[in-house]
Parts: structure tokens; sequence; C-alpha cells
């Protein structure tokens, strides 16, 4: 995606070579009152500026594509991140793209992949309920972007949430493992929930992020590590799996035979949705994409018995694996797996 400013180059290397070690152990906090030390991708500007009463740092955008800027020492796999964070919009009125802003999170420097959340306050006061739904999202790039996500995964990676355009909003991120929650404005209760992160990777830095066409302000950004959830990537998918998928439409159980050549996968499905239906998906590291074929069963009484393609996303940890399932037009639910001896 980006690169790393010339100006930069050199303060970004030592944050890789310092930063991928054992994990920080102290509270890191970073006022912003200044831009001392952030590290700014190439279509970024960052300045110390005054926002609503306070002093912040604002990001602008050149061109028509997002960028961050790294906050410097940071190395986050689990834990906590606080910040502050404002938009202003610059787009015409009645431009469908009412601002995006956000943090990431186990991110590489020259951002070409992290994790983030992100807010667009525009949309939570839309009159259009879909807009609203968008409120605040999930991705991770460079393969998951929110039309991914969107399309495969319906209202799973976004929600909303009560937002106000061009005013101070309070974001917590909360990191364990795989899963993953935001909150918003102090609330004890999350405004979007993540069990599944898609990154490839389980640490990297911490960075502001915005889009083009706005300013982004941040401000008062704490970072509380916590020791790290005992995973690790590149569990082999292959071998014979007792699954469970329970869903809106009530719980089903197969058994997946499956085989890994490099990162196609190949395999057989026995259970509630037919016998020996044909699997083919991806591996990636210990993620996995599967779908088959198959029929709806008439016992379930929910939905129109009748073919149907089964889709299924997670990561294997060992002798498990857990992700998101859905029967197309049927159901949507959870699964989890365990490798049988």
């Amino acid at each position: 995606m980006h690169t790393i400013s010339v100006k930069y180059a050199l303060l970004a290397a030592l944050t890789v070579a310092c930063g991928f070690g054992q994990a920080t152990a102290t509270i890191q906090t970073f006022p912003l009152q200044d831009t001392n030390g952030l590290i700014p991708t190439r279509n970024v500007k960052a300045e110390a500026v005054e926002y609503q009463g306070r002093r912040a740092v604002r990001l602008a955008y050149e061109g028509h594509e997002d960028g961050f800027a790294v906050l410097p020492g940071t190395d986050f796999q689990d834990g906590v991140i606080e910040a502050e964070i404002a938009l202003k919009v610059t787009t015409p009125p009645g431009v469908r793209n009412p601002g995006f802003l956000g943090i990431a999170f186990r991110a590489r420097p020259d951002a070409s992949h992290y994790e983030l959340f992100y807010l667009r306050p525009g949309n939570a006061v839309a009159q259009d309920q879909a807009m609203r739904n968008h409120a605040v999202q999930y991705v991770a790039a460079p393969d998951f972007g929110w039309y991914q996500l969107r399309r495969a995964w319906p209202w799973v990676y976004e929600s909303h949430a009560d937002l106000k355009p061009e005013t101070w909003t309070k974001v917590k991120i909360e990191v364990a493992g795989r899963m993953a929650k935001l909150y918003v404005n102090g609330s004890d209760s999350p405004a979007l929930v993540v069990d599944g992160l898609k990154g490839e990777d389980l640490r990297g830095v911490v960075a502001l992020w915005g889009y083009a066409n706005e300013e982004a302000y941040f401000s008062n950004v704490r970072i509380t590590p916590a020791a790290p959830l005992n995973i690790k990537n590149g569990s082999d998918i292959t071998g014979t799996w007792n699954l469970r998928y329970s869903s809106d439409a009530g719980v089903l159980e197969g058994s997946l035979k499956l085989n890994r050549d490099a990162t196609k996968v190949s395999g057989t499905w026995s259970g509630a949705l037919g016998q020996n239906c044909a699997v083919t998906g991806t591996w990636r590291d210990g993620y996995i994409e599967l779908s088959f074929p198959g029929e709806w069963p008439k016992d379930v009484g929910l939905g129109v018995p009748g073919p149907v393609t089964a889709c299924l996303a997670g990561w294997i940890d060992g002798n498990a694996g857990k992700g998101r399932m859905r029967v197309e037009a049927h159901s949507d639910g959870q699964w989890t797996a365990t490798r049988k001896e």
C-alpha cells in the first residue's frame, strides 16, 4: 500500500528493530500536543493544532487514499488502547462519504498490514438505518476491507453507535488474542465485538488512521499492555474435524475431512447438510475460508428445504478451531471444531 517517507525512514526502521521483541511492560501515554516522533505515511501531513479548546494533532490527507501516523516506540499485541478522536469533514454537503477516522493496531510501519477500528460519525446520525449501521467498523489490511467483509458477512464487522460529528469522542479498544472490542464514550458495553481478528500479524505498532477529504484530530492516547494470550499462527488444517455450528436457525453438526496443498484446501463434509459434500477453500498461516454445497434439512423448521451453499471462515489453533459460518439465505452463526484423534 503506502511507503514511509524518506524523512521518517530511519525512525521507522528503529521502530521495527526495537519494537518486535518482548511485549512492552509499561503503560505508554501520548498527549499529542505536538508531532514529535510521529511517523506519517507518505500521503499524510501531521500538524500540531488547537481544536475545540484543546491541543491536538491533526492529520490531513493528500490524494484519495487512507494513511496513518505511527506512534513511536509502540509494540502492541494484547491490552487496551484508549484515545480521544474528532473529525472535521471537508467534502461538500450531500457527498456519501461522511468521514472516517480510527486507531490501527498490530500494524506494520509501512501501512501494508494492520488491524483497524474506525468511526463514521456522520453515519451515526443518518436518517437511513442501513447507513446508521455503518457507524463503527472493523477492517484488516490488505485483504479484508469494509467492502469484502460487508458482502461476505453482513452486519458482523460493523454496527451502530451513538456518535456526534465534529466533536471529541472517547474510544477504547480491548485486544486479547484473536478477539477485540471497541467501546465509545465511556460505555461499559462494547459498540462492536470482533471474535476472530483477520490480520496476519499477532503484534505490531499502534497508529493514528484517517482518510482523504477530511481533517482527523487525535489527543490523549494511552496504551496499557496485557500478558499476551498463548496463541500462534501456522496451525495446519489437515485431518478430520468434528464441527458444531450454532446459528440463528438452530444447531447443526457434522464432520470435515480435509487436506492441504500449500494454500489450497480440499476435502468432504458429512453431517446435517449432506453426506460427502465436496469442500474447497484456502489456508493462510492458520486462517481458513471454506465452502461446500449441501441440502437444507426439512426437519429444521426454518428456511425452505433444498440446495444451499455453506461458507465458513476462522482460525485453527492447534487441535481446535472457531469462526463464523453461514448457510446462504438460511442461517448465520459461529462454528467450533476439534480435531479427531
